[in-house]
């Protein structure tokens, strides 16, 4: 089903199908990575423990899988640094970033260097660590890893969560950004 641009919204050049680019089988890395840093993205740190050591690793890549039960996804690639706990971890809490937390994003997001060290944090009653300061989090079992490509998608079943009256901290384009709200 096809349905016209909202009035206010820019017309978009679209390529006609016949025009698009022919597929081989695979869509090339560049053109693959252009589509994508343009699509925004919510950004978390997921943390964990690791026979009792706290770890955590920035992902953009967090969705909801279903709402009843509640289970969500994030992906994690195979050569990151926080890969062998994750494949281990039993449970996994994923920390949704307030707009004011770039600087955190940005530790945890950074090879080499104790990110919770340099982070706000607290453990539950069940020991996972979670962040301050952010605008919620779900802390759950994992329930799956599944291999795809070079990454693994790493299904969760919400446990708890708590959500606070925070704005989203936002990836586009290698940028961060803040929401705004429009009228329509």
């Amino acid at each position: 089903m096809t349905t016209a641009p909202h009035p206010s919204e820019p017309d978009r050049d679209v390529a006609h199908p016949a025009e698009a680019a022919p597929l081989d089988g695979a869509l090339d890395r560049e053109s693959f990575g252009a589509l994508f840093r343009r699509h925004p993205a919510g950004v978390a740190v997921v943390t964990l423990l690791d026979d009792g050591v706290p770890v955590g690793f920035t992902a953009t890549s967090v969705i909801s899988v279903s709402a009843q039960p509640a289970v969500l996804a994030f992906s994690i690639n195979d050569t990151s640094s926080s890969w062998p706990a994750v494949s281990r971890a039993e449970s996994v809490t994923i920390n949704l970033l307030a707009a004011d937390q770039r600087q955190v994003s940005t530790v945890f997001a950074t090879s080499g260097v104790d990110r919770f060290a340099q982070a706000d944090w607290q453990q539950l009653p069940t020991g996972e660590p979670v962040l301050r300061g952010t605008s919620g989090w779900i802390s759950g079992h994992v329930l799956q890893r599944v291999p795809a490509g070079g990454s693994h998608l790493v299904l969760v079943a919400a446990d708890r969560a708590q959500v606070f009256d925070a704005e989203p901290l936002v990836y586009r384009n290698r940028a961060y950004h803040q929401l705004i709200e429009y009228e329509i």
